[in-house]
């Protein structure tokens, strides 16, 4: 059984950082995918960024490109989402999902295994 758990959310201005980790235990590999997805209050859950176990192929969300970058570390089973000139809608529950295939999806539905969440709050 896969289990998934955030950490590195906070609280931060507007403008700031925060790295985002997700450590994964279980039958984690090359087989599987990573993603990142967040929920606002009273909004859907939404794709944020993806990534294979293996590979160098990683997929952003339009809203973040350019700002937060997933990046791995197969030794340690983790994942991360560092977060770059945040912005107060960045706000939200931030996600770790894993699902097997190495297709790189948004659909938060081909997901089958997740983290508890860490909530992560941006001020203006």
């Amino acid at each position: 059984q896969v289990q998934l758990g955030e950490s590195g959310g906070g609280s931060v201005q507007a403008g700031g950082s925060l790295r985002l980790s997700c450590a994964a235990s279980g039958p984690i590999s090359s087989l599987y995918t990573m993603g990142w997805f967040r929920q606002a209050p009273g909004k859907e859950r939404e794709f944020v960024s993806s990534i294979r176990w293996s590979g160098s192929n990683t997929y952003y969300a339009d809203s973040v490109k350019g700002r937060f970058t997933i990046s791995r570390d197969n030794a340690k089973k983790t994942v991360f989402l560092q977060m770059n000139s945040l912005k107060p809608e960045d706000t939200a529950v931030y996600y770790c999902a894993a699902r097997l295939g190495t297709v790189l999806s948004l659909d938060p539905t081909r997901f089958g295994y997740w983290g508890q969440g860490t909530q992560v709050t941006v001020s203006a």
